[in-house]
């Protein structure tokens, strides 16, 4: 059998501080790609309707 080792309270929190963060870059890089693509397409969309 293999033995297993828990993550300390420690660990754990600064774990999850950086998962926080990261999801919150990558929301906000896929909110300013998609408020740009929607920017984008109504200027295009203008231009010939």
């Amino acid at each position: 059998m293999h033995k297993v080792s828990w993550p300390t309270w420690k660990e754990l929190q600064s774990s999850a501080i950086v998962v926080m963060i990261a999801s919150m870059i990558i929301a906000l890089v896929i909110f300013a790609m998609d408020y740009s693509f929607e920017n984008l397409m109504g200027f295009i969309y203008s231009m010939f309707f």
